[in-house]
């Protein structure tokens, strides 16, 4: 099993989310951050003041698939999430040793 985190820009949430959903990937978490890479940011200019801000809007995706599902889901985000423009994000894969599904108490495979 693996775990994909995702690191976005959050207007392309709602495109990854329906390309994940077309290779039947059904569940994700969601989660609002900022940071930044190589970009380092940006100015903007508010009412005549000149600022700059290090730290710009991402939405980051926590994703646990079984391994067979890794190159697709990672086609899927790269293919919804681009813009070829910097900022894009990034995307991690991690080796997710256990899962359980409070539920049922179902682990591994099942419970993913």
């Amino acid at each position: 099993m693996k775990m994909v985190i995702a690191v976005i820009k959050p207007y392309k949430l709602d495109k990854v989310r329906e390309a994940l959903s077309a290779i039947n990937v059904s569940g994700m978490t969601v989660t609002e951050v900022q940071g930044f890479g190589r970009q380092k940011g940006h100015t903007q200019t508010y009412r005549g003041s000149e600022y700059v801000v290090d730290f710009l809007p991402k939405v980051k995706l926590e994703i646990a698939i079984n391994d067979e599902q890794t190159d697709s889901v990672l086609h899927a985000i790269c293919e919804a999430a681009n813009t070829n423009q910097i900022g894009d994000g990034k995307i991690f894969v991690y080796d997710l040793e256990q899962v359980m599904r409070i539920r049922t108490g179902e682990t591994g495979h099942e419970a993913v």
